[in-house]
């Protein structure tokens, strides 16, 4: 009873442990298969033409028996109709397999029957068969078969001792293989593991390969900073910011690295930055400033920062940084010491001012009032030397009092930087919000706007409102001093991989003299203007990442605003 349940328990074991090895993947399972079917094919061949060799080299001019005809054309078939259908079928390979080397268990114990006498060389041939079925089949299969040769090997040496009246002693040496065949079965069994926990590690290891390549592709195209990677002085990696960066139409997917065509255009386009990089020698690392060239149809000139680092294999990365970011970030500084500094003085200058306002009102009003009983008491003489006197006095109280306002406005201006919060940027739809935009503050004029295209920005809308009633205040002032009839025209369009809004009048231009300092603070050549319109227009643009530039090539007075265009990696940046 004890017995019996003890056999129990170590068969259910084994089953267990067996049940729990680990095959080798399809991929791997079709090429061992597909090289263990041709060397099947072709060890059928080979015994097909040994016996007909051998025939011949004996002398004996009679064709092999019958069953071993039969047996080595039944084998050759098969192993090709087995091949064959590897090349052509992949299902079901597992069982192809194992039919495959059941057949040739039972092959080679046919021709060791035939062959008359034990062969050993025919028996050692079933070590490969035993050892392929533990590396291409599941273990019980693997066992199932080596135990079918094991059976037939001492069945075979067991028949021909009685056939010939021999002694049993040669089965020990069937015994002796018969163990060697399990040893060749676990020894293959446990390479072929070894082989399937390589081959899992390797799939795991390429997946998480594949997905940090993938990762990193995804950052460096969402990178604000364009990358290069140069490698024997070619291109071998190019992201999206660097097409942008550099003007260069990117047609193509970025998965698909054109860095042929990508190569071609920088060549073509930036040759002296491309030698510039070419240049540096190796393990040397670079930075210098990279101007580009004016780019057509916008006459945007802009500057690049350009790192050079050297990579372990040699190879370049190249860093473009486009300095309007560090710009904007200058501006943003400057802006917060001019609104620090504003908000500290603010109530020190206009308190003193409002007293100074409201002396100027009240002189002028007591001047007023002395004219009139000046006039109802004196003679017309006396009157009128004493009303020159008030006169006078009145236009200069009258000019004190205008100052003092256009010194106030001044102030209002600057504590306007000072008053922004942190810039909230907004994807804005020009088509759809500049007409509103000019029916809210200027409907009644002549602004004609014309959308060449339907882009879009990211831009606080508060800014760019401030920025545009500026520019279009000024275009139509100025074009009122050359024309009876003033106007302003907006041409919103694209131009590469920027959106650009032109604000054109008629009027005379600025001159070339004042160029220099049109975009400095308090400059201005109206007399009743405070020079800060235009300053605080740029201060904007450039803390929303845009630029304000004035075209002097121009056919019109052109004041041109350039926002970059709308992609995942817009920043926003803050304003104080």
């Amino acid at each position: 009873m004890n017995a019996a349940k003890t056999a129990s328990t170590l068969i259910a074991a084994i089953t267990d442990y067996l049940k729990q090895d680990d095959i080798l993947p399809v991929p791997q399972l079709h090429k061992l298969g597909l090289i263990y079917s041709s060397y099947r094919f072709i060890v059928s061949l080979f015994f097909m033409l040994m016996v007909y060799i051998t025939v011949r080299t004996d002398g004996n001019q009679s064709l092999p028996s019958f069953l071993q005809q039969t047996v080595l054309s039944f084998y050759v078939l098969l192993s090709l109709i087995l091949l064959g259908l590897f090349y052509t079928v992949n299902r079901h390979m597992r069982r192809q397999l194992a039919f495959g080397l059941a057949l040739d268990v039972i092959i080679l114990s046919l021709l060791l029957y035939t062959a008359g006498a034990p062969d050993l060389q025919l028996t050692m041939l079933y070590m490969v068969v035993v050892a392929a079925s533990f590396m291409l089949l599941h273990s019980s299969q693997a066992l199932i078969i080596t135990l079918l040769a094991i059976i037939f090997v001492i069945y075979q040496q067991f028949f021909y001792a009685i056939a010939n009246s021999m002694s049993l002693a040669n089965l020990g040496n069937a015994l002796l293989m018969s163990g060697s065949f399990l040893a060749v079965g676990g020894l293959s069994w446990s390479i072929s593991q070894r082989l399937v926990q390589l081959e899992k590690v390797a799939v795991r290891h390429a997946k998480e390969v594949e997905r940090l390549n993938s990762i990193n592709q995804e950052v460096i195209s969402q990178m604000v900073n364009g990358v290069i990677v140069i490698d024997d002085k070619q291109v071998v990696l190019a992201n999206l910011a660097a097409y942008q960066l550099l003007s260069i139409p990117n047609r193509h997917n970025i998965q698909s690295k054109p860095v042929a065509a990508f190569e071609q255009q920088l060549s073509e386009q930036h040759l002296q930055l491309l030698n510039a990089c070419l240049s540096v020698a190796a393990g040397l690392t670079r930075t210098f400033i990279y101007e580009l060239p004016a780019v057509a149809n916008s006459s945007i000139i802009g500057k690049l920062r350009v790192d050079i680092i050297p990579l372990k294999d040699d190879s370049k990365l190249i860093i473009l940084e486009d300095l309007r970011r560090e710009q904007a970030s200058a501006q943003q500084l400057k802006l917060a010491s001019l609104g620090q500094l504003t908000a500290s003085i603010a109530h020190e200058i206009r308190n003193p001012l409002a007293a100074i306002s409201q002396a100027s009102q009240l002189l002028i009003e007591e001047v007023m009032e002395s004219e009139i009983s000046t006039d109802n008491l004196l003679t017309p003489a006396a009157s009128t030397d004493i009303g020159s006197d008030m006169t006078g006095n009145y236009e200069l109280y009258k000019m004190i009092f205008s100052q003092t306002k256009r010194v106030n406005r001044i102030i209002e201006d600057v504590l306007k930087l000072s008053r922004q919060q942190t810039a909230n940027q907004q994807t804005i739809v020009l088509a759809d919000w500049m007409p509103v935009f000019l029916d809210n503050y200027f409907k009644g004029h002549d602004v004609f706007l014309h959308i060449l295209t339907q882009p879009s920005i990211s831009f606080d809308t508060h800014h760019l409102e401030q920025v545009l009633i500026n520019l279009i205040n000024n275009g139509l002032r100025y074009s009122s001093y050359a024309h009876p009839h003033a106007f302003v025209e907006i041409e919103i369009y694209c131009a590469d991989n920027d959106v650009i809004i032109d604000v054109l009048d008629g009027g005379t231009g600025v001159n070339t003299d004042d160029l220099p300092s049109l975009f400095n603070p308090f400059f201005t050549t109206e007399q009743s203007g405070t020079g800060l319109g235009l300053y605080l227009s740029q201060a904007f643009c450039e803390a929303n990442q845009a630029r304000l530039l004035y075209i002097p090539e121009h056919q019109k007075t052109c004041f041109r605003l350039i926002f970059p265009a709308i992609h995942s990696d817009v920043v926003s940046p803050t304003f104080i």
